[in-house]
Order: C-alpha cells, then sequence, then structure tokens
C-alpha cells in the first residue's frame, strides 16, 4: 500500500483521493438501474455491486461470506458487519485501484469489468446512503452557542449552567432528512408579526436560516436491553461522517421553542452529504478539540474520553459554506460567495461522548442512526455557521457585493457547505452538501 497514484486518472487536487474511498449508494440510468453500494475515486464511483457479481472480491476473503450486502440498496448492512469490516474493504479496493496493484487480473486488466464496474461520477445519481431510524441533533459547537446565547440573552447569561457539563442535544425527523441536491422548501408556521408582538400569525418564514454541520452515522447497536455504551468503546459504534445542513426557521423557532425546545422550526428539512467519509480515513487528522480549554469542570466518568482512551476524538476537517444569492449581479451571472470557514475542531464534545450521553439513560441505539453535530462556528465572523450569528439576527445584513446582501435566506438562494482534510494529493473530502430555497406552499 504504499503508492498514492491510481491507475486511473485522478487529479491530484481530487477531494476522493486513494487516501479517501468514501462509501455511498449510486445509480446510472441505462447502466445501473437499481442502486447499490460503491466507492468514490475521483471523478469516478467504482460499484461494489459489480465486484461481488463478478468476482472482483476474490482475493479478498474477509468478504466472501459478506457478498450479498452489496446489492443492497443502503449501506446499512454493510456497516452493521463493523468498522474492522468496512477497513479491510478499503484497504482492498485500495490494493486494487493503485498503479502497481498487486491483483492487476481482476480489475485493471480485465476490461470486461472494468467497463460494467467503474463510471463517470457525474453521470451516477446519488441516494441516501444508509436508511435512518432516527435522527438527533446535538449542540456543541460552544462558539455557535455563546453567540446566539449573547443574541437573546446577553453576555452575562450566554451559557445555561449545564452546557459544558454534557452534550445537549434534541431528537429531529429522520423522515425529512434529504441527500445533497435536494431542494428546500421554505415553510410555514406561527411567527411574531414585528417585534413587541404577542399575538402570532401563520406565514411562510421570513428567517430561514441554515446550519453548518458535521454527522455521524452508526454502525452498531447497544441491545433492546438498554446497555449504555461506554465511552472506550464508543468510537466503534461510529461507520463515518457526512457534512449536514439543519435548514431552521428562525421566526418559527422563536415562537415555539420554549418551554420544549425546537419542533416544526426544524423538522422540514434536513441536508446531508452522499458520501460516507469512514472514521478509518479520517484517522490521520485527529486532533484535540479548539476549545476544551473553555471547560472549567471535571466531566463525569462516562463523559471523560481522555481518561478512558487516552485520546480525543474531533478532527481536523476544514470547513466553508458558499452563500450563490438568486439575484443576478451587475455581470448578469450568478455569483457563490463563501461565507464561512471554520473547522469540525470547533466542537466541545465528541461523537463519541455524544454516543455515550444518548445512551447512558437506556436509550436503544441503531445501525443507520443519524447524529448532527450542531452548528460549527469558530471565533471570529468569518468562522460563523449560520446567518443568525453572520447578521445578528439580521440588524447587520451580509453583503454579497454588486447591490446584494443577506439577513436571511431568499427564495432561489442555494447554500452548499463543503468539508476537506488533508494535502494536495491525499485530499479526504466529503463533496457537496447543497440546497436550493424553493417558495412556501400556498396551502
Amino acid at each position: 500500500m504504499a503508492s498514492s497514484s491510481s491507475w486511473l486518472d485522478i487529479d491530484e487536487a481530487s477531494e476522493f483521493s486513494l487516501a479517501n474511498l468514501p462509501f455511498g449508494i449510486v445509480s446510472r440510468a441505462g447502466c445501473w438501474e437499481e442502486p447499490r453500494p460503491a466507492i468514490a475515486l475521483g471523478t469516478y464511483v467504482v460499484s461494489l455491486r459489480d465486484l461481488a457479481e463478478r468476482n472482483g472480491f476474490a482475493e479478498c476473503p474477509d468478504a466472501i461470506p459478506h457478498l450479498a450486502v452489496f446489492t443492497a440498496g443502503s449501506l446499512n448492512n454493510m456497516a452493521a458487519i463493523g468498522r474492522p469490516f468496512s477497513q479491510t474493504l478499503r484497504t482492498y479496493i485500495r490494493d486494487l485501484l493503485v498503479t502497481d496493484t498487486p491483483y492487476p487480473h481482476l480489475l485493471r486488466d480485465n476490461h470486461e469489468l472494468r467497463s460494467s464496474a467503474i463510471q463517470p461520477r457525474k453521470e451516477c445519481q446519488m441516494h441516501m446512503p444508509m436508511e435512518i431510524g432516527d435522527y438527533t441533533d446535538f449542540y456543541v459547537g460552544l462558539n455557535h452557542a455563546y453567540n446566539v446565547g449573547v443574541l437573546f440573552r446577553g453576555p452575562q447569561n450566554a451559557l445555561q449552567p449545564n452546557y459544558t457539563h454534557l452534550p445537549v442535544g434534541y431528537h429531529g425527523r429522520a423522515s425529512t432528512v434529504r441527500i445533497s441536491g435536494a431542494p428546500v422548501r421554505r415553510p410555514r408556521g406561527q411567527i411574531l408579526p414585528m417585534p413587541g408582538a404577542t399575538e402570532p400569525i401563520f406565514a411562510a418564514s421570513r428567517k430561514l436560516d441554515v446550519e453548518l454541520e458535521l454527522a455521524a452515522f452508526v454502525c452498531r447497536t447497544n441491545g433492546t436491553d438498554g446497555r449504555p455504551i461506554p465511552i472506550a468503546e464508543a468510537e466503534q459504534y461510529i461507520f463515518g461522517f457526512v457534512l449536514m445542513n439543519d435548514w431552521s426557521a428562525r421566526d418559527i423557532q422563536a415562537f415555539e421553542y420554549v418551554p420544549l425546545g425546537p419542533f416544526n422550526s426544524k423538522n422540514f428539512c434536513t441536508t446531508i452529504s452522499p458520501w460516507v467519509v469512514t472514521v478509518d480515513a479520517l484517522e490521520p487528522f485527529r486532533c484535540d478539540s479548539r476549545i476544551d480549554a473553555a471547560r472549567t469542570q471535571k466531566l463525569l466518568p462516562y463523559l471523560d474520553e481522555r481518561r478512558a482512551t487516552g485520546r480525543r476524538s474531533f478532527y481536523d476537517i476544514r470547513l466553508e459554506m458558499v452563500l450563490t444569492p438568486a439575484q443576478q449581479g451587475n455581470s448578469g451571472l450568478r455569483k457563490a460567495h463563501v461565507v464561512t470557514n471554520t473547522n469540525a475542531a470547533n466542537l466541545l464534545f465528541s461523537f463519541p461522548q455524544m454516543l455515550a450521553h444518548h445512551s447512558v439513560g437506556g436509550c436503544e441505539m441503531r445501525v443507520g442512526d443519524l447524529l448532527g453535530s450542531g452548528t460549527i462556528s469558530g471565533p471570529d465572523t468569518g468562522s460563523m455557521g449560520s446567518l443568525l450569528e453572520i447578521t445578528e439576527n439580521g440588524k447587520t445584513p451580509l453583503t454579497l457585493g454588486e447591490g446584494i446582501s443577506r439577513c436571511f435566506l431568499e427564495d432561489g438562494d442555494e447554500v452548499n457547505i463543503k468539508g476537506v482534510a488533508g494535502q494536495l494529493g491525499a485530499y479526504v473530502g466529503f463533496g457537496d452538501c447543497s440546497g436550493i430555497i424553493l417558495a412556501a406552499n400556498n396551502e
């Protein structure tokens, strides 16, 4: 596995390098009519189903008993075999694709299999990578929590007393998690029509917002008896990561969130990127939290990851959010604007800590469960992960140039979240996490 190049033509700037090999579910009209598991490499996708059906796994004995999982329309069954299996798969597939492959006869020199198993990524349709039974969104981006707290409660009471003791979260709606590229319909609901009003009206949201997040898929269950997941074991329950945008209607949220928290303001759409980047692919980028120093008290033992494992499970992933407004500029073209640059290490709690806390009271975790991090903001304006923060709840419009500005999203606006780790030639990225805003339904 010394080679870092492939016999396929891969641009060194691709986020889908040999160091990545993320898993997804794809189809292609006229070729792969049924959605199937695949990996991404450069501008190509490689069908695991075609490999399985045409002896492509002949030199991978660990895969032979499990070939049926490659014919499924989701990654759930494959992920459920366990992280060691997905790690073995990535190593083997990499061996098939490197320039000096030890198995040239299986794929590189097998032109019949190459023509069926390898297709241009741009011509493929992406599908939801996993069947999601439950979705929980956490709120562990301390900078975001503090910024929002300052807006509504002032700097002295920005964070609630429990915030640094446990990963705060709420249960989301799995049925409205969508794949990147799916449109986002502006929600309608009860909002207060003006500052100081006490009686709501029913209207389309006027404060539609974004939340830049990272999310993890669960690959193991802790059983129906509700066995708490020990913090030392929690990482083995994580299959991999996607980018996530938890679209938010801030005016609906403002009226409904007391006393039980967000509801309709959050359940209308959540967008995720289609390729699952594995924990093993991100291992070289493991790091400490950039904001852990903000914690002043000791964690309870069930959350003390450093004491239990000797390390922390954060990742140095560079994140950006791009806003393309619906209006054309003076040039007559729509122009994309990078409005946020931040890092996935700007979290107070790790995903293993989220899992340990989620299960500690007896909650059954299942394969395919999705866990969101909450908005990931950095310490300054250019690194904030929501328009709520960037515009101070609409008080300071975001200037996009050519006479265009935004307080919140307008119909026709498109938002894309990107994430990448590593360096040129060995980038580990997630692909797009995008959505375009459609007008609210009139009914």
